[in-house]
């Protein structure tokens, strides 16, 4: 981790994780193109604290782009 990746290598080195990036480059300002992997994880309960306590982390989801975590469609564990 702390070195800059691409999303596409973030998706392959860690699938299926909640990842907690910084220094993030936007492509379209939409997408990730690249970031600093900070936290990697099975929940996003690290990233959150993180982003509670100021730090500027973005939280999201290694899964495939035509996919949804069923924890964020209903609510949780």
């Amino acid at each position: 981790m702390n070195k800059r990746m691409t999303w596409e290598e973030i998706k392959e080195t860690y699938p299926d994780k909640w990842v907690g990036l910084s220094k993030v480059d936007w492509e379209d300002g939409a997408n990730v193109r690249s970031a600093v992997v900070e936290y990697v994880g099975d929940d996003d309960h690290e990233s959150l604290k993180r982003q509670i306590a100021g730090e500027d982390i973005y939280t999201t989801y290694t899964t495939p782009d035509n996919l949804c975590p069923l924890g964020i469609l209903v609510g949780g564990q």
